[in-house]
């Protein structure tokens, strides 16, 4: 049995394969995890808490999905996802991880990174972006840097979504001809594809340099996405300590009375009734 067969049979519990997830009992779950999450994030709010959140893994691992579903029924202003695009010429020119700073949560705020600093250990490595020697300088400090964030009160969460070979085809396959993905089929995406080994070796580099005791990866098996997402809500919602936050009962106030008010003649512009 090969070492990249075992590694996805281990972040499935001992099982390369499975029993897919019915949708009628994700969608309950789901449904119970969602409250659970506002709950988070009232407790968030109420404490002041810093979370930040990456997300890394293959391509077509799922991670887009996990992050919607995370954030579909919370606030957009303390669950913030940055998925920040190829840096500017200017951003090229500074410090490295300076045009994340900006972007770390500040007090009542869980920040949700699609890709983050780890670009560096992965794509702009595998696809020759960056040179060997900053990339191997940058295994080395980002723990650091990473030890100055928890120090200073942040809560950081690292989850690596894995997905086989296999199952990544298929998924990307699916995309040519949905008009819905083939955003999300690029020409980086199709060059990262042919790279598999690559990026299994920048991986295992990347978890032996940073996989640490304050920052540890959590890996995601995520051949079944509905499974791998329930997987998350319920790991990040077990790491991020929280209760019930204190809130006054809500009572819808009485409507204030016409007081002569009609309402105009105005010629509105109706959006047609199609449906």
């Amino acid at each position: 049995m090969s070492k990249e067969k075992t590694r996805q049979e281990q972040a499935a519990g001992g099982k390369a394969e499975g029993v897919r997830l019915k949708g009628k009992k994700y969608d309950k779950e789901l449904r119970r995890l969602h409250v659970e999450l506002v709950k988070l994030q009232e407790w968030v709010k109420h404490k002041g808490l810093r979370v930040c959140v990456v997300f890394e893994g293959r391509d077509g691992a799922g991670k887009g999905g996990a992050i919607k579903a995370i954030t579909e029924r919370v606030s957009p202003r303390v669950f913030r996802v940055i998925a920040l695009p190829a840096p500017t010429e200017r951003e090229k020119s500074q410090m490295y991880v300076q045009r994340y700073l900006p972007h770390l949560p500040a007090a009542g705020e869980v920040v949700i990174f699609d890709r983050s600093w780890y670009n560096r250990a992965g794509v702009e490595r595998v696809m020759g972006f960056t040179p060997e020697p900053l990339v191997k300088r940058f295994l080395q400090v980002v723990p650091e840097f990473e030890h100055m964030m928890i120090e200073s009160g942040i809560i950081l969460l690292k989850y690596w979504l894995e997905v086989s070979m296999e199952e990544q085809t298929r998924r990307l396959a699916s995309r040519i001809d949905d008009g819905r993905k083939i955003w999300k089929l690029s020409p980086m995406d199709l060059l990262s594809y042919s790279r598999w080994y690559d990026y299994s070796r920048a991986r295992d580099d990347m978890f032996q340099a940073t996989d640490t005791k304050l920052a540890p990866w959590y890996v995601v098996d995520s051949n079944d996405k509905r499974r791998a997402r329930l997987n998350i809500i319920t790991h990040l919602l077990d790491k991020v300590k929280y209760k019930k936050a204190p809130r006054e009962k809500v009572k819808l106030p009485k409507r204030q009375k016409r007081h002569g008010y009609r309402e105009p003649s105005y010629p509105y512009k109706l959006v047609p009734q199609k449906y």
